[in-house]
C-alpha cells in the first residue's frame, strides 16, 4: 500500500498547480523507489515506457512544423486562395471539409486533420476569408469571427468522430468487439459495427451540413446587425460631445 503514495504525489502536484510533467515524473520516481527499485531501474522502466509509447509524442516534431508554415505565410496563402474562388461561401466550404474529414476517417486517414495540423492553420483562415468577401473585404467583428472558427473546429471534430467508426481497424471498433466477445461469449466482427456506424455518419453530415449551409445566412444577419451598431454609435458620438 505505500506504493499507492506516488498519487498522493500526483494529488498535491496538481492540487499546487506546478508543472505536470514535473509532478508525474516525481511521482514515477517515488512510487519507483518506493517499490524497492534501484535507481537505474527506475530509469529503466521511464526508458522503456517512453519507447512504448513515443508516438504519443509526436506532437514534439509536428507543432513546430506547423508553426514555422504559419510564419511563412501558410494563412495568407490560404486566404488568398480561397479568395479567388468567388462562389465557395463559409457555409459551403465548411461542408465540404466535413465531408472529405468524414470520407478520409472512414478509411482510416484519422491524423490528415485536427485542430493543429489543419484547422488553426488552414480552414479556419480559409472560411474567415470567404466570410471577408460577404462583408466587402472588410475585417470581421470579433464576434462573427469567433464563430466561424468554432464551426471550422465542429466540422473537423464532427468528421472524425462519425467518420472513423466506420474504418473496422479503429482503437473504438476493437475495443468494443474485444468487449462485448469477451464478456457476453459472441463472436461479434469488427466490420459488422463499421457498417452499423454508416447510417450514423450519413445522418451526422446531412444534419451538420445543413447547419453549416445555414451559416451563411447566420453572418450577413450579425454582419448587418454590427453595422447598424456601429451606424448608431457614429449617430451618438457628437450628441455626447455637446
Amino acid at each position: 500500500m505505500i506504493v499507492l503514495l506516488g498519487v498522493l504525489v500526483v494529488i498535491l502536484g496538481f492540487a499546487t498547480r506546478r508543472n505536470p510533467l514535473l509532478v508525474v515524473g516525481v511521482a514515477g520516481i517515488v512510487t519507483g523507489l518506493l517499490g524497492k527499485l534501484s535507481p537505474v531501474e527506475v530509469l529503466a522502466a521511464f526508458g522503456s515506457g517512453f519507447a512504448s509509447s513515443r508516438s504519443v509524442t509526436i506532437f514534439v516534431i509536428t507543432l513546430p512544423v506547423i508553426g514555422l508554415l504559419e510564419r511563412n505565410g501558410l494563412q495568407e496563402q490560404a486566404r488568398t486562395l480561397i479568395g479567388r474562388l468567388n462562389k465557395l461561401t463559409t457555409g459551403r466550404f465548411l461542408a465540404i471539409y466535413l465531408l472529405l474529414r468524414q470520407l478520409t476517417a472512414a478509411v482510416g486517414l484519422t491524423s490528415i486533420g485536427g485542430p493543429a495540423q489543419s484547422v488553426r492553420p488552414m480552414v479556419a483562415p480559409m472560411a474567415e476569408a470567404a466570410a471577408e468577401r460577404s462583408n466587402d473585404g472588410r475585417p470581421l467583428p470579433d464576434r462573427v469571427r469567433e464563430k466561424v472558427r468554432s464551426y471550422a473546429a465542429s466540422a473537423d471534430t464532427i468528421g472524425l468522430f462519425f467518420g472513423e467508426d466506420c474504418f473496422l481497424a479503429i482503437g473504438s471498433i476493437l475495443l468494443i468487439t474485444g468487449f462485448v466477445n469477451s464478456t457476453y461469449h459472441t463472436e461479434l466482427e469488427p466490420l459488422q459495427l463499421a457498417l452499423w456506424a454508416i447510417p450514423s455518419a450519413v445522418c451526422a453530415f446531412l444534419i451538420h451540413g445543413f447547419r453549416l449551409l445555414r451559416l451563411d445566412r447566420t453572418i450577413e444577419r450579425d454582419l448587418l446587425a454590427a453595422a447598424v451598431e456601429l451606424d448608431a454609435a457614429g449617430t451618438r458620438a457628437p450628441e455626447v460631445s455637446k
